[in-house]
C-alpha cells in the first residue's frame, strides 16, 4: 500500500477507509469459509447436482428483489440501524447449522437436511440486496472520485488475503473432519453481525435521503421507472449491463459444473480445492493494486474485455485438463499441470472481477446515483440466475463437461465483442463531434 496516498487523505476518507479495512478482513473469514460452501453440500451433504444449482442461485437470484426493496431501502431514515437488524436476521441463522446431525446416513437421498442447508443460506444472501448497494454508495460519497479504485481495491487485497489463510484453513479442518462446518458456520454468523456493525459506522450524511414513499404501489412503479430511466437514457451503462448479462449466463453456467468436475473428473479433496482456490487468490492479491489503479484510468467497458477474456482463458485450460490430465500427488493435495495454468488466468480473473463487479456501475454516474445504478446491475444479476445455473445442469447432463465449457467460451466471447464495439463506437462519436 501506498502511505503516500493515505497521507492524502482528508479526516472523513481516512475514517471510511479504516472501517472498510475491518469490515472486508473480517469479511475476508466469512468468504474464506464461504469459497468452499457448495462443494461441502455436494462432499459431505450429499447434495444433488440439481439442489447445487439451486444453492448457487440462491446467492444471486435474491438481486431480482433490489426491484422492490430498492425504493424502500433509500427511504430509511436510519442506515445505520438498517445495516445492523439486516445482520441480525439474516446472519444469525447460520446457528441453526450446527443441528445437522455428522451421519452420512442421515444426509443421503432427499433428507430434509438438506433443504434446511439451502433455507439458511437463502436467508443470509437475501442480505445482500440491502448491504451491497449500501457498500457501494457510502464509498463513493465517502471517498474522492481519484481514490475511490485505489482505496477499493487496497481494502479488497486484504480481504483477499484474509480469505486465503481462512480458506486453507477451513480445508484443512474439512479433510480432518468431513463434518467440521456444523459449528464453523454459527461462529461465521456471529461474525457477519460484526462485521454489519463495523460497516454501520460509515458516515451516511453524505447520502442523499428521500422521503417515506405513500403507498406500496407508488414504490414499485418509481423503482420500475427508475430502472427504465438508467437504461433508456445512459447508452454506455447499458451497453456494459447487455455484455454482463453475457458474461453472467456463461459464468452461471460453468459455476455449478466446475465443482461437479472437480469432484467427478478430477477426485479432488478439500485441502485440493482449498489449494487452488488460495492459489488464484494469491494472484488476485498481487494484480489488485494495479487494477484498481488502472480501473480508475480507463473505461468500464475496456475493463471489462479483459475480465472476460481471463475468464475465458480460465475455462479453456480447465477443458484442456479433461485432455490433459497430468497430475502429481504432494501433501495430500492432487496438482494438475493444466489446472495449474487454469487458476493463473481465474487469479487475473478474480482481481478485475472483484473491482468491475462491486463498483464498476459506479464510474458511470453520480456520486448520489451510485447505490441506484449498482441496485439495477445486481437486478439483473438476478434476472439471469434464475435460468443460468440450471440450464449449466441441463447442458452438462446433455452435452456433458467439454460441450458445456465449449458453449460457455462462446457465450464469453460475444460479451468481449460487445464491450469493445460500445466503447470504440462513443470514442469514434467523441472524435467525429
Amino acid at each position: 500500500m501506498q502511505l503516500g496516498i493515505i497521507n492524502q487523505l482528508n479526516h472523513t476518507e481516512r475514517k471510511a477507509f479504516r472501517l472498510h479495512m475491518i469490515y472486508s478482513a473480517i469479511e475476508g473469514i466469512i468468504m474464506g469459509v464461504l469459497a468452499l460452501n457448495e462443494y461441502v453440500f455436494i462432499y459431505s451433504l450429499r447434495g444433488t447436482n440439481y439442489q447445487l444449482a439451486f444453492l448457487f442461485q440462491f446467492s444471486v437470484v435474491v438481486f431480482i428483489f433490489l426491484f422492490i426493496f430498492n425504493q424502500f431501502r433509500k427511504r430509511i431514515g436510519n442506515k445505520r440501524r438498517m445495516l445492523r437488524v439486516t445482520g441480525l436476521l439474516t446472519r444469525l441463522p447460520l446457528l441453526l447449522l450446527f443441528f445437522i446431525p455428522a451421519d452420512e446416513s442421515a444426509l443421503s437421498g432427499q433428507s430434509g437436511w438438506h433443504y434446511l442447508f439451502m433455507f439458511v443460506f437463502l436467508i443470509y444472501f437475501f442480505g445482500n440486496i440491502i448491504i451491497f448497494p449500501a457498500i457501494n454508495v457510502l464509498l463513493k460519497t465517502n471517498y474522492r472520485h481519484e481514490y475511490f479504485g485505489k482505496l477499493y481495491s487496497y481494502a479488497t487485497s486484504l480481504n483477499k488475503i484474509i480469505i486465503l489463510a481462512s480458506t486453507f484453513a477451513y480445508g484443512l479442518l474439512l479433510d480432518a473432519d468431513n463434518y467440521a462446518f456444523r459449528y464453523v458456520f454459527p461462529l461465521i454468523g456471529i461474525l457477519g453481525v460484526i462485521s454489519l456493525y463495523v460497516l454501520s459506522g460509515i458516515d451516511y450524511s453524505k447520502v442523499v435521503q428521500h422521503p417515506a414513499a405513500l403507498r406500496f404501489k407508488d414504490s414499485i412503479k418509481e423503482s420500475w421507472r427508475n430502472i427504465v430511466n438508467i437504461l433508456k437514457t445512459n447508452k454506455p451503462y447499458r451497453h456494459f449491463e447487455i455484455g454482463f448479462m453475457f458474461y453472467g449466463f456463461s459464468f452461471m453456467i460453468s459455476i455449478t459444473i466446475i465443482n461437479i468436475f472437480f469432484q467427478d473428473a478430477l477426485g479432488l479433496n478439500y485441502s485440493s480445492v482449498a489449494f487452488y482456490k488460495n492459489s488464484y487468490n494469491i494472484i488476485a492479491i498481487l494484480l489488485l493494486p494495479f487494477f484498481g489503479k488502472l480501473l480508475s484510468n480507463i473505461d468500464p467497458r475496456r475493463f471489462a474485455a479483459i475480465t472476460f477474456a481471463a475468464l475465458f482463458m480460465y475455462i479453456f485450460f480447465l477443458l484442456m485438463t479433461d485432455y490433459f490430465p497430468g497430475y502429481v500427488d504432494f501433501l495430500g493435495i492432487r496438482i494438475y499441470y493444466m489446472l495449474i495454468i487454469s487458476f493463473l488466468f481465474y487469479g487475473i480473473f478474480a482481481a478485475t472481477m472483484s473491482l468491475l463487479w462491486f463498483i464498476g456501475s459506479a464510474y458511470f454516474c453520480k456520486p448520489e446515483e451510485a447505490d441506484d445504478y449498482q441496485s439495477v446491475h445486481l437486478s439483473l444479476t438476478g434476472v439471469r440466475s434464475l435460468f443460468a445455473p440450471i440450464l449449466g445442469v441441463f447442458f452438462y447432463e446433455l452435452i456433458g463437461f467439454a460441450g458445456t465449457f465449449i458453449l460457455t467460451m462462446a457465450i464469453l466471447v460475444i460479451a468481449m465483442g460487445l464491450m469493445r464495439w460500445s466503447y470504440r463506437r462513443d470514442k469514434l462519436q467523441v472524435r467525429n463531434k
